[in-house]
């Protein structure tokens, strides 16, 4: 018996989410009595054996190209194979793009009960209770796995990374793979200092702006804070900004330490996409905005005159 962790990689590189994962499935398996183990697949660039320090013992790695991109089908396959072979009883994923196609079918397969967007530990107490959101971030659930195989995609910036010492086993794993039902021919890669989804500060606007041609205000603030920028939805529709940079329910879900609402109103499919936000800044001049009534901090007033004055005042801050 053991906790598996699928430890998700771009471009050779371990993301973010999944130390996050990883931390949070080391705890698990203390909690369970058990150790935790990792599985990687395709090539990759990182040292994992360094991947030890947060709290995982051996990481099995099928060294595979054809899974450099992700095939769902074929992750699925393998993490089975993995599975089965270590008598995993708890697999962890991050609830991004990779883990919400992949845990699903992997649940499937293998009869086990799922719970996609965990925020916390689970409950072992009385049974594996596990806590989730409901209802876009509105709401908590409690849901009880009875399964023998048990799956959770945790939430991307629910848990806390932390990191000690040790090092982890690295396994060479061969597994037969499928030829990829999906070919890849290109890919497109986002420009930008910090990846939204994994941006611990986000600095975002809205039709407040007035244009595009306003948006340097913003990027200014971004750039002095080290942040990913975003918009709404209707930016993005008026291709004032990329439809990448979109935040809300249609758009990408993000769950920063800090987000900063620049001239957006607050509707309510925005909130649903960025209410799991830690701290919420927003800027408005209606002290009526809707999004006042989830902020942690409002500043009614212009934005084109309280912006400017915000990054000055940061940039003197830190020197």
């Amino acid at each position: 018996m053991s906790v598996l962790i699928f430890i998700d990689i771009a471009e050779g590189n371990v993301k973010k989410a999944s130390l996050e994962a990883l931390t949070y499935g080391a705890k698990v398996a203390e909690q369970l009595g058990t150790t935790a183990e990792g599985v990687v697949l395709g090539t990759a660039k990182d040292d994992l054996s360094s991947l030890g320090k947060y709290g995982v013992k051996k990481i099995h790695h099928v060294n595979n190209p054809s899974l450099d991109h992700l095939d769902a089908q074929a992750y699925t396959k393998a993490i089975a194979e993995v599975a089965g072979k270590t008598g995993a009883k708890v697999i962890v994923f991050s609830n991004n793009v990779d883990g919400k196609s992949v845990a699903p079918r992997l649940s499937a397969k293998l009869k086990a009960g799922l719970v996609s967007g965990a925020v916390a530990l689970p409950d072992t107490s009385n049974g594996f209770i596990v806590k989730k959101n409901v209802f876009s971030g509105k709401a908590f659930a409690n849901i009880a796995l009875n399964t023998d195989v048990k799956i959770i995609a945790l939430n991307p910036n629910a848990y806390k990374t932390t990191a000690g010492d040790g090092t982890a086993e690295v396994v060479s794993t061969d597994i037969a793979v499928d030829a990829p039902k999906v070919k890849v021919t290109a890919v497109n890669k986002v420009s930008g200092e910090v990846p939204l989804t994994e941006a611990e500060i986000v600095v975002s606007a809205g039709r407040g702006m007035k244009g595009p041609e306003n948006w340097g205000i913003v990027e200014d603030l971004a750039k002095a804070l080290h942040a990913a920028t975003a918009c709404s939805r209707p930016v993005a529709d008026a291709h004032w900004r990329p439809h990448n940079e979109h935040v809300g329910q249609t758009g990408t879900a993000i769950a920063p330490t800090l987000y900063i609402a620049i001239g957006i109103s607050g509707a309510i499919q925005h909130l649903a996409g960025v209410n799991r936000s830690k701290v919420i800044v927003v800027i408005n001049k209606d002290p009526e905005a809707p999004f006042f009534k989830a902020a942690d901090y409002g500043i009614v007033g212009d934005a084109f005159e309280v912006v400017p004055k915000m990054t000055e005042a940061i940039k003197k801050i830190k020197g």
